[in-house]
C-alpha cells in the first residue's frame, strides 16, 4: 500500500511550458486591467465590489483563458453558489470553524454537481467566515466584482488574443 502511494507520489507527466513572454504580459496587463476598472467602480460608487477571491479569478481569465474554469458562466456561476452556501451556512450554524469546513464542502459538492467548477470561488466561503458580511455581500462585491472582471476579460482578450472568449456561455 506505502510502494503504491509513493508510486503515485512520482509524477510521470512533464511540466508544461512556460508560455511566450509577450503572452505573459498580457495576461499580467489584463489582470491590472480588471482589478483597477473593479477597483475604480468602488470608488465611484462607494460600494464595496473587490473580493480576495477576483484576484485569483484574474490569474485564470488572463493567463488562461481557453480553460473551461476560465469561462463565464463558470465564473459567475461559481462565485454565486459559493457565496451563496457560504452565506447560508454562517446564517444557520454561526461563525464555527466546523460550519466553514462544511461551507466549503458544500460549495466543492455543489461546484462539481452542477457543472460550474470555478476553483478561486471555492475561497469565498472562506472569505464569508472570516469577514462575516450580511446577505448584502451577495451584491457587492460578489455579483458585482465578477461582472466587473468579466466585462473587462472579455474585451481584452478579445482585442489581445486571436482565438475567441468566451468559448461557451
Amino acid at each position: 500500500m506505502a510502494s503504491v502511494l509513493l508510486d503515485k507520489l512520482k509524477g510521470g507527466g512533464q511540466v508544461p511550458p512556460v508560455p511566450p513572454h509577450l503572452a505573459t504580459l498580457k495576461s499580467g496587463f489584463g489582470g491590472f486591467l480588471a482589478i483597477a476598472f473593479v477597483g475604480w467602480l468602488a470608488h465611484v460608487t462607494g460600494q464595496p465590489m473587490i473580493l480576495g477571491s477576483l484576484g485569483a479569478s484574474c490569474v485564470m481569465l488572463f493567463g488562461f483563458p481557453d480553460l473551461p474554469f476560465s469561462q463565464p458562466r463558470n465564473v459567475l456561476g461559481g462565485h454565486i453558489i459559493t457565496a451563496v452556501i457560504g452565506l447560508i451556512c454562517l446564517s444557520l450554524f454561526g461563525p464555527s470553524f466546523w460550519a466553514m469546513a462544511l461551507a466549503l464542502a458544500l460549495s466543492l459538492i455543489a461546484l462539481v454537481a452542477s457543472g460550474l467548477p470555478h476553483p478561486p470561488a471555492g475561497s469565498n466561503p472562506i472569505i464569508i467566515f472570516l469577514s462575516m458580511p450580511g446577505w448584502g455581500f451577495l451584491l457587492f462585491p460578489t455579483i458585482s466584482g465578477v461582472l466587473g472582471i468579466l466585462l473587462i476579460a472579455i474585451i481584452y482578450n478579445n482585442l489581445t488574443r486571436q482565438s475567441a472568449y468566451p468559448k461557451y456561455w
